[in-house]
């Protein structure tokens, strides 16, 4: 009797072990990053965005070179869909104004309220989709240094819908023309960021609606960019290659430096 219920016993310890290691262990909640360091993330950025727009004056001669290279290319690749898409947008000055107003206005919009959702609600996929976002941005502007391109819309036969329809809050015209970089259309950072906007949100949420609407994003902005005359097809694609580059990067080679991924996984 003693020696059964001594394994009475030692079972019922056993059990008891089994189900505590088979229980799920609690996860340490994941602290916010500060905002003073995201505020001051996005100021190096502007200030790099910035150093690279005040050469672009020093390089129109190249940059509509490297355009009509551009469009030279996509032509014999039977590739070339903006001039046709911006003489359609240019006949139609509603709807030009509606894409216009998207162009100019919704990469901003939509991709800092992302961001800042994630920052608030979603700390635990803040930090990775933001560091593809910074690595996304720094790649494109080392080629803005490195091989500026014009934009479609200033060779001859483009229309600057933008410009030409009076959009609201246009960097084509007035003082916000000074502050951005007219040069730099490859890679395209609308596309670029449209693509980490559906990223993060297939990350958020599974909705089905929801992930639908994410897609169709990218979609719309596509369409905004070349009929505007402010991307090549080109451009478009190489965005989207510097965002994937940007998450294997983030993926698969900082993990293996120690000290870089410290350095980020650190307020």
């Amino acid at each position: 009797m003693v020696t059964s219920s001594a394994s009475g016993v030692a079972v019922e310890r056993g059990g008891s072990a089994a189900a505590a290691d088979a229980a799920p262990v609690a996860q340490p909640q994941v602290k916010r990053s500060p905002w003073w360091v995201e505020i001051g993330v996005i100021v190096w950025l502007l200030w790099v965005y910035d150093a690279t727009t005040d050469l672009a004056p020093l390089r129109l001669n190249l940059a509509l070179a490297h355009a009509r290279g551009v469009l030279h290319l996509e032509r014999t690749l039977y590739l070339d869909p903006e001039l046709s898409l911006d003489r359609w947008l240019a006949g139609h000055h509603t709807l030009g104004l509606i894409l216009s107003d998207y162009y100019d206005n919704a990469h901003f919009i939509v991709t800092l309220g992302v961001l800042g959702y994630l920052w608030w609600w979603r700390a635990d996929l803040y930090r990775p989709l933001r560091n593809v976002l910074v690595l996304t941005n720094v790649l494109a502007f080392i080629v803005f240094w490195r091989y500026p391109v014009a934009p479609p819309r200033m060779l001859h036969g483009f229309t600057d819908v933008v410009a030409a329809s009076g959009a609201f809050g246009s960097w084509h015209t007035g003082s916000l023309a000074s502050h951005a970089n007219q040069l730099a259309a490859l890679p395209s950072l609308h596309m670029a960021w449209a693509g980490w906007c559906t990223l993060a949100v297939w990350r958020i949420t599974t909705r089905r609606w929801v992930r639908v609407v994410a897609v169709v994003y990218p979609c719309m902005t596509a369409l905004a960019v070349l009929a505007t005359g402010n991307h090549f097809l080109f451009d478009v694609l190489a965005g989207l290659l510097t965002l994937a580059v940007s998450v294997l990067i983030v993926r698969l080679v900082i993990p293996r430096v120690p000290s870089v991924t410290k350095l980020l996984r650190s307020p």
